[in-house]
């Protein structure tokens, strides 16, 4: 198998993703959820991703769809369409799989996940974080990660425009 296989088998439909859950779920596997848009990946999202992969065996990144509210910031945006961001943060060694969702929010994919921690950035108060009902209800952990300064995507994307 090549290395493009490799990264390709990381990005999971539902049915697949619920297959996944199982066995890493009877390897007891501890599980980490975290969700976004990552436009175009910087060190930010890369030192961010690494500190959540720290927190359990799994990594599981829920990626916006490109006609997410969530990710249409401004005309242009997203920069990357859905295929070249799922494949790009695939790519992270830290990255264990990565799903797709189209609703506004990962609620239901949270539901699906049922993670053992779900981590959002710092800019989130932990219990207003969508899904906190969920983690919590089942003696989960939710994380929030102090975010990289200097590092967004908006201002990288400014700086490319001046």
């Amino acid at each position: 198998m090549d290395y493009k296989q490799i990264i390709e088998q990381k990005i999971l439909d539902a049915h697949r993703m619920k297959n996944q859950l199982n066995i890493w779920r009877l390897q007891n596997k501890k599980i980490v959820f975290t969700n976004g848009c990552f436009d175009i990946l910087h060190r930010g999202h890369a030192e961010y991703l690494a500190q959540a992969k720290n927190l359990g065996d799994v990594l599981i990144i829920g990626l916006n769809a490109d006609q997410s509210r969530a990710c249409n910031k401004g005309p242009g945006r997203p920069v990357n369409n859905e295929q070249a961001r799922a494949f790009m943060l695939a790519s992270l060694h830290v990255v264990d799989a990565v799903t797709l969702f189209v609703e506004d929010t990962p609620y239901r994919m949270i539901e699906t996940v049922q993670p053992d921690v779900l981590v959002k950035g710092a800019d989130y108060k932990a219990e207003e974080i969508v899904g906190y009902d969920i983690v919590t209800a089942k003696g989960g952990q939710v994380v929030t990660i102090s975010l990289t300064e200097g590092y967004s995507t908006t201002s990288l994307i400014n700086k490319l425009r001046n």
